[in-house]
């Protein structure tokens, strides 16, 4: 299976990260997933959606953090050394001026990013690997 390929809905997607419906629904709103949407409004998750669940959970559970934390935390992800922009672009990117917050949240973004869907993103799927964030910050920063 295609692991960024949305097939599970909300109450699958709950069962196999074994994380109640609500709290789902939770991090969609606070920006910390980005389901694919049908057209009905419903949500599809992918094998990478559940996955990020996971380590969402790990982030609460394990090392404390609550959501502005973890939001912090992947807003620190430099997005622009992952998608390799350039010093130009990234001047008047939203996502590399604004702070911390993870760069789909970003209010402008910079020219590789503008059209693109952020679910698609390599940075956004970055973030899905088991082996979760802080890795990936050590190894970026």
């Amino acid at each position: 299976m295609e692991s960024n390929k949305p097939v599970f809905t909300l109450s699958v997607a709950s069962q196999l990260s074994e994380i109640p419906a609500h709290s789902i629904r939770q991090y969609i709103d606070m920006g910390l997933l980005i389901p694919y949407k049908l057209e009905s409004g419903r949500h599809l998750f992918s094998q990478n959606d559940v996955s990020r669940l996971r380590s969402i959970q790990v982030l609460i559970h394990k090392h404390g953090l609550n959501f502005a934390g973890i939001r912090t935390l992947m807003g620190m992800v430099p997005c622009w050394a992952i998608r390799s922009c350039p010093d130009s672009d990234r001047k008047s990117c939203g996502a590399s001026r604004d702070g911390f917050q993870p760069c789909w949240e970003a209010s402008d973004k910079g020219k590789l990013c503008k059209n693109e869907n952020c679910r698609d993103c390599k940075v956004y799927q970055s973030l899905d690997s088991d082996a979760g964030i802080m890795p990936l910050l050590k190894n970026l920063l």
